[in-house]
């Protein structure tokens, strides 16, 4: 008789066929640098709104999940790729830019790390999610009024560099931390590195929360 063995269902089999969707969602072309982060704006605000209208702990888990998840991948992400890009293209005034940013990044991450580890099922999960908003809604503001059309402005002379700056975005996106980690700061040489390691704990971490329409991985469907 021949035994057939089953092949163990490893965190890397499971996690392939997202990873393969999340690349695809970086190839679109013709997206700005700006687009794709105000793109990143408006999920987020949809995430925030489907917790805080809902009154049931499983959907507000889900998007609580969701929300962490595309929240810490996009301020990784542009803190390795924009804000060196204002320092590079902008002088001093692009390098105030950024260190203004970092900070209010770092406010984010921390409430976010508070966020994230927190059950629906509290009565401080919507408190703790509207606290964080109040921060991140802010900094959306001043990013899309202020920081994305001087950014753009800069890039003018560039001819491409907003479009290969957006794949680079999105690209870094799939690779960085998926959680919350603000002890690694926000300088992009340090955080690069610390990011190689926690990644791979965060993805497979993932594979065990829930997210909307999956239970074992975030939904890219719903960008």
């Amino acid at each position: 008789m021949i035994l057939r063995l089953r092949p163990a269902l490893t965190a890397a089999s499971r996690t392939a066929p997202f990873l393969a969707r999340t690349l695809a969602t970086t190839a679109r072309l013709n997206t700005t640098i700006s687009e794709a982060i105000t793109k990143d704006h408006r999920e987020l605000d949809q995430y925030y709104s489907e917790v805080v209208n809902s009154s049931d702990p499983d959907h507000q888990q889900r998007f609580g999940n969701q929300f962490t998840w595309e929240l810490a991948r996009h301020s990784v992400a542009e803190e390795l790729i924009v804000y060196p890009a204002f320092e590079r293209h902008m002088g001093a005034k692009g390098q105030a830019m950024a260190e203004d940013d970092r900070k209010q990044h770092h406010r984010v991450k921390e409430l976010l790390k508070e966020f994230q580890n927190m059950k629906a099922e509290s009565v401080d999960y919507k408190q703790k999610l509207t606290e964080l908003w109040a921060v991140l809604a802010q900094h959306i503001k001043e990013e899309e009024e202020h920081d994305l059309p001087a950014l753009e402005a800069a890039l003018q002379g560039v001819e491409g560099e907003s479009e290969n700056m957006a794949k680079k975005f999105g690209l870094t996106k799939a690779f960085v931390p998926s959680r919350s980690h603000p002890s690694t700061g926000e300088n992009p040489y340090f955080e690069s590195a610390m990011g190689m390691l926690a990644a791979p704990i965060d993805h497979i971490a993932d594979i065990f929360r829930k997210f909307p329409g999956n239970t074992t991985s975030p939904n890219p469907s719903m960008k």
